[in-house]
């Protein structure tokens, strides 16, 4: 039975320490905050609750088969989940209102034939098509399987770009797939909504990104009653069941290794010295022998506005909405090139159907979502007036989707990713998004083996990335990896 350490309590590095335990090992984590679940947080006050992470949960056979593997009982047994439909409502500058059916490809056809005109379904068909050869060529090396030693191969873009004219321009980007083979403006803003939504600039991020919505319409969105945090909950109680050791407020300094190199415990801020024989880094911490994860400054993060509502959620209400910007460039441009906030961000808005989320029928909880630079990115969050100024226009834009809700409104709550940076440490508030093939490889994550022997890394800062489907296999890889394993979340 091997003494493993495991750093932070985020989603994958849970994941870990539950498979572990199971194994038979001894298994301890130590997280720097007061409480567990790492970017998938919740605000609460006056009876109202909010999630300040993810919204809605993607593969939910990934945390199926934590629990199965964990103690042989289906996900289900300790949360409720809901297929949303539809799986999200669009609303563009022009008026424009296009809701999209969860999961059914003739229903997205018919949705934005009628909305954008004929022939848009399948233009939008042809594109996601396209991704489906994306997802099957990458769905094990970048999602099942540990990072092969030589990654040259995932450094090119599996998509299968339309030629035009005799000779391809290049390797296409998102946005520019999004121009020549949506033709609509609105198809491409709901296109590249997708990777904005993930930390991705439309411009740059190679068209491998056309996977992100292939895979919410061909295997749906889920939301988890309570909220996202209930996941977290019966996460961190599958893992306090099979004896994992949980020690809160417990910074880490850094990771020990003995003097033949590998691994050998952690020093913890307060002076202690834990001794292990392996150590999981589920954390963005400096290790031996390791340049880090990618510059936490390219990395957008996540803005967030919690909403008390007088008055009960309408009928047919979607729990999705985005709101797309005016000028989509121009908020590309905010986000991703230091400018600062924009004036008309993209805003997603959550409204779940969910009476645990507010203190009585009458009542409505609402959550809006804004990808934004952080403070790495160069916006001072913590600037007089910066958070309330932008959250006006947030909610100013959330207008669309939520009639009457300057009147209805009771209070607010903000978030910024200067938040996120103080309760979870990641830094400068950046939320890692998932790995993608192409770029040269610029969107791969570290391998979870790292040079240090004994020493691994877990969760949204490794292979496979950031996402809660992604956290949990990276969870499962390396809980196998560590067992003697290929390391395989399958």
């Amino acid at each position: 039975m091997a003494r493993i350490a495991v750093i932070g309590a985020g989603m994958g590095a849970m994941a870990t320490a539950a498979r572990l335990a199971v194994g038979g090992h001894r298994v301890a984590v130590y997280e720097r905050s007061a409480t567990y679940g790492g970017a998938v947080g919740r605000f609460a006050r006056d009876g109202f609750t909010f999630d300040t992470g993810p919204g809605l949960l993607q593969l939910p056979a990934v945390y199926r088969d934590l629990f199965v593997k964990t103690g042989k009982e289906p996900l289900e047994s300790r949360v409720g989940l809901t297929q949303v439909d539809p799986a999200s409502r669009h609303l563009f500058p022009d008026g424009t209102d296009v809701s999209l059916p969860n999961a059914t490809r003739a229903g997205v056809i018919s949705a934005l034939d009628g909305a954008f005109g004929a022939g848009a379904g399948e233009r939008w068909s042809e594109v996601t098509g396209r991704a489906r050869e994306v997802w099957e060529a990458t769905r094990r090396p970048l999602l099942e399987d540990a990072l092969a030693a030589d990654t040259t191969p995932l450094g090119r873009d599996p998509y299968p770009a339309v030629r035009r004219g005799l000779f391809r321009r290049g390797a296409p980007t998102l946005a520019s797939v999004a121009e020549r083979e949506l033709a609509d403006p609105r198809a491409a803003a709901l296109l590249t909504s997708y990777a904005l939504a993930y930390g991705f600039d439309p411009r740059t991020v190679p068209a491998s990104a056309t996977v992100l919505p292939y895979m919410e319409q061909t295997f749906g969105a889920w939301y988890v009653s309570g909220g996202m945090r209930a996941l977290a909950d019966a996460v961190y109680e599958r893992c306090l069941a099979r004896k994992v050791e949980f020690h809160f407020g417990a910074g880490v300094l850094g990771v020990r290794t003995a003097a033949d190199g590998p691994a050998c415990g952690l020093d913890l801020a307060d002076g202690q010295r834990i001794d292990a024989d392996t150590v999981v880094a589920g954390a963005p911490l400096p290790a031996p022998g390791e340049s880090g994860p990618r510059a936490a400054g390219s990395m957008p993060g996540r803005f967030v506005v919690c909403l008390a509502l007088r008055g009960s959620r309408p009928a047919g209400t979607a729990h999705r909405t985005v709101v797309h910007a005016a000028d989509g460039r121009a908020e590309w441009e905010s986000v991703f090139s230091g400018a600062g906030p924009c004036d008309s961000p993209t805003v997603t808005v959550l409204r779940p159907d969910d009476p645990s989320t507010v203190p009585a029928a009458s009542h409505e909880a609402v959550t809006l979502q804004v990808t934004v630079a952080t403070t790495a990115g160069g916006v001072d969050w913590a600037a007089p007036g910066a958070a309330a100024g932008f959250a006006e226009r947030v909610v100013k834009a959330a207008e669309a989707a939520v009639p009457g809700l300057r009147e209805r409104e009771l209070w607010r709550a903000v978030r910024t990713p200067a938040d996120t940076e103080r309760e979870t440490g990641a830094p400068g508030g950046a939320v890692p998004g998932p790995a993608l093939a192409g770029a040269g490889g610029l969107h791969l994550h570290p391998a979870n083996r790292s040079a240090v022997p004994g020493l691994y890394s877990v969760g949204g800062w490794s292979h496979p990335g950031g996402g809660l489907a992604h956290a949990g296999m990276s969870g499962a890889i390396v809980a196998d990896l560590i067992a003697g394993g290929p390391g395989g979340s399958r």
